[in-house]
């Protein structure tokens, strides 16, 4: 390694002095900094430089510091086009680089089934003249540059001196998007996504089916499309009974060349998309297309109106199965995600309770009830997905009736499923609706948009911490990390959706990021002041009422 960058970082009070403790506007707030005295000024000399010129990946991502120097103070930086074995003059310094030691706190140790999870570390300096960025990957230097970005924005040109050393507490960090309950466009997922990348989240999970519609093209089944992804109303309010709806028809859905749009441009951004298909339940919109995988095949089904859960769902029969497998092929070939979310939660037994075929397939199987039914059902959607190389992620009801055996449990009915599940060394995304559920109102209903019901303040959401009391050390190396949920009943537009979404969801993401003993609420809302002031541009429709 260079000396410069040797004393940088090993010995940073050789170049930073010592200073009055002071916290840079980040979100999520780095695990380890050291603050300096002196300014790194950017100018028209200053250059991006690379250490390897014919590294593609690392030229792109030069390029989003470029792009952010370029918009935040209209200076255009020259990048390098060759290689630089050190840094020279004045310059913004990207190295692909193993990490070594450094006498910082180790940013390396976090859980992950027992594994130093590095992937992810960077380091950052900023001194006198110069910004030097180091990781091992690519992803850690798309993470160190979010963090670089976020200072640009603030202090434009001119960049206080500081030591980053920095990597997640969290392998999986995640923001969730309804839209089978209302529709959102292409450019609004593609804004979306650029959130949670600036944020360091790092996984979409996108919820595509539900009784309220289809939003995913499948080519061998188009009634999904044809049929399922309309309703012809949506109900107004919470007017179920008597039941009241707005007359107007509610459409959409993704073609698959969409998808895969989306899909690479997550990518760019270093985040895996999960599509999430839901079964047995939440499965109206798909029967109204297919009656015959029902339980009741001459019963007429709609695509619902309501909000709710309906009784309506996956018979357990051969033809059904296959029809599910032809979808999760045509899912898997569009997202390369090594998870795929089947859903599994909320799926009434009635109309299994009164179907001749699921009671004698209980007794064929030697099941107890309905709901080792339901395992079985998961069972039958895991072993094909495992056949395929992909894990299956279910919602915490898979727990019951016993749990499929490569099944990741998302705990969102507080946080028992999630305990239970990593007791039983299964792998865990914690999302109980008491932190996580950001379709519940985040102040007094009275003064807030109309929303589902509950209240979960910012500050609530950034109190919780993941890793359960409950669990011992062994046990909690199977939470691999947490979710929020966004469901959108009752956020018809994007605006809504924002306003709801965040900042709440900045509080999840330094949660997932930052350790614990290093979050502190008071720091928190004083760095998010300038960071939603600084994120104005990008015209989110945040949440204010306390800023």
């Amino acid at each position: 390694m260079h000396k410069k960058l040797l004393l940088l970082f090993l010995f940073p009070f050789a170049c930073i002095g010592q200073s009055a403790p002071q916290q840079l506007p980040l979100v999520p707030y780095p695990n380890s900094v050291q603050m300096g005295t002196s300014i790194m000024k950017i100018s028209e000399e200053t250059k991006i430089q690379i250490n390897d010129a014919e590294d593609e990946e690392l030229r792109i991502l030069a390029g989003l510091v470029f792009d952010e120097v370029l918009e935040t103070t209209g200076i255009r930086l020259e990048i390098a086009d060759s290689s630089y074995a050190n840094p020279s003059g004045n310059c913004i310094w990207i190295k692909k680089h193993k990490l070594g030691n450094s006498n910082s706190q180790d940013m390396d140790v976090r859980i992950l089934s027992g594994v130093y999870e590095k992937s992810e570390h960077y380091r950052m300096g900023a001194y006198a003249n110069q910004v030097t960025l180091i990781s091992s990957t690519h992803v850690g230097i798309f993470y160190g540059i979010q963090t670089l970005n976020q200072l640009i924005r603030h202090y434009k040109s001119e960049l206080p001196s500081f030591i980053i050393d920095d990597n997640p507490r969290f392998r999986y960090r995640g923001m969730h998007l309804d839209v089978g309950r209302h529709f959102q466009s292409v450019d609004f997922i593609k804004k979306y996504i650029d959130i949670l990348a600036m944020h360091k989240i790092n996984t979409f999970h996108w919820h595509l089916t539900e009784d309220q519609g289809w939003r995913i093209e499948i080519k061998k089944y188009p009634k999904l499309t044809e049929i399922a992804s309309c309703r012809k109303e949506t109900v107004i309010g919470k007017n179920f009974n008597p039941y009241l709806g707005n007359k107007k028809v509610h459409c959409g859905f993704y073609t698959q060349a969409e998808i895969r749009e989306v899909v690479a441009y997550a990518k760019r951004r270093y985040i895996n998309v999960i599509p999430e298909i839901e079964m047995p339940g939440h499965a109206t919109a798909a029967l109204a297309a297919y009656p015959e995988y029902s339980c009741t095949p001459n019963k007429k089904i709609e695509v619902e109106t309501k909000w709710g859960v309906f009784e309506d769902i996956f018979c357990p029969t051969e033809e059904t199965f296959t029809f599910l497998e032809d979808i999760l092929i045509e899912v898997m070939d569009l997202f390369p995600s090594p998870y795929i979310h089947i859903g599994g939660d909320e799926a009434p037994k009635k109309a299994w309770k009164e179907s001749a075929f699921a009671q004698d397939l209980i007794k064929e199987k030697g099941l107890k009830d309905e709901h080792e039914l339901q395992s079985y059902f998961i069972k039958r959607i895991d072993a094909f997905l495992t056949a395929n190389d992909r894990k299956l992620i279910g919602w915490d009801e898979i727990l019951e009736g016993g749990l499929s055996p490569n099944a990741t449990v998302m705990s969102w009915r507080g946080t028992a499923g999630g305990i239970a599940a990593a007791k039983q060394k299964h792998d865990v995304i914690m999302t109980p609706t008491t932190y996580c559920y950001f379709d519940y109102y985040q102040a007094e209903p009275s003064q807030e948009p109309f929303a589902i019901g509950g209240l979960l303040p910012l500050e609530k959401v950034y109190s919780y911490d993941p890793l359960p009391a409950e669990l011992n050390r062994i046990e909690q190396e199977y939470i691999m990390g947490v979710q929020g949920n966004v469901w959108t009943e009752y956020m018809p537009a994007a605006s809504k959706v924002e306003y709801m979404a965040f900042p709440r969801g900045f509080a999840l993401a330094e949660i997932g990021w930052t350790k614990q003993e290093f979050r502190d609420y008071s720091s928190f809302k004083s760095r998010l002041v300038p960071h939603l002031a600084a994120l104005q541009k990008f015209n989110i429709n945040y949440w204010n009422k306390e800023f």
